[in-house]
């Protein structure tokens, strides 16, 4: 019997998961939990170019479908709570075809359960495809809000933020970028694309307050809603000047 005692190259010992309950008791508790494919299971394991070369309809496991695959799960995580987002669009990044849906992230210390995310929002709130949502803060509701654009929240814990009414600007847009265009970093070549920023809403809040963002409209009347001391907080940006109330 051939015996190898040593490895080529660097590796890593794999066993299936369902070998692993043999190795226990019969007295062991074991269980398992089944989630479905796009709440758990993302894997970037392959580079732009081998992901290219996958039969399609299968999985390309790359940069570009991990990240994708994030937009996803989190849009269809809003949807169940009842939030209304659009149905994404095909596109193609470095060969590979994905769906794009709406750009939405958020801090884990927004919401950890499903249950956090339905007591997060309220009315009716959509989002629309093209739109990019970022939430950074742990007191962040949203309220009848209606984005089409790019919106970006960041607040301390002892802020309380309520997000609602029409939020519409330019947004942020994804551009083609080649994996072989050595004049961009490789992070933004593996993906397959960079982030053009052409406007967004933004509103930073640091020192703690109880405050509602509505529309652009906002910012124009929060001296005047809410007094000076928060109209720092806000500010509009596009990609050719920036506008901050003073």
């Amino acid at each position: 019997m051939l015996v190898k005692l040593h490895f080529k190259s660097s590796t890593w010992l794999e066993c299936m998961m369902q070998d692993y309950p043999k190795t226990l008791p019969p007295t062991a508790m074991v269980g398992f939990t089944v989630m479905d494919a796009w709440l758990a299971y993302a894997p970037v394991k392959n580079n732009p170019e081998d992901a290219a070369d996958v039969a399609k309809g299968n999985p390309y496991h790359s940069a570009t479908s991990g990240e994708m695959a994030i937009y996803r799960a989190n849009n269809l995580i809003l949807r169940k709570a009842g939030v209304i987002v659009d149905d994404p669009v095909k596109g193609v990044f470095n060969g590979q075809e994905v769906e794009i849906w709406s750009r939405i992230t958020w801090r884990p210390k927004w919401v950890l359960t499903f249950s956090d995310v339905k007591g997060k929002i309220s009315g009716s709130c959509s989002i629309s495809q093209q739109s990019t949502l970022v939430i950074k803060g742990s007191n962040i509701f949203l309220q009848d809000l209606s984005l089409d654009g790019a919106l970006v929240v960041h607040s301390v814990d002892d802020a309380e933020v309520t997000v609602r009414g029409l939020i519409r600007n330019k947004g942020w847009i994804l551009e083609n970028v080649d994996y072989k265009d050595t004049s961009e970093p490789e992070e933004i070549r593996i993906r397959g694309f960079k982030i053009n920023k052409m406007e967004q809403l933004e509103g930073n809040y640091m020192e703690p307050c109880e405050i509602h963002l509505e529309s652009l409209n906002f910012f124009f009347q929060l001296e005047t809603a809410f007094g000076s001391d928060h109209r720092e907080g806000l500010c509009l940006t596009d990609s050719n000047k920036k506008v901050r109330a003073r």
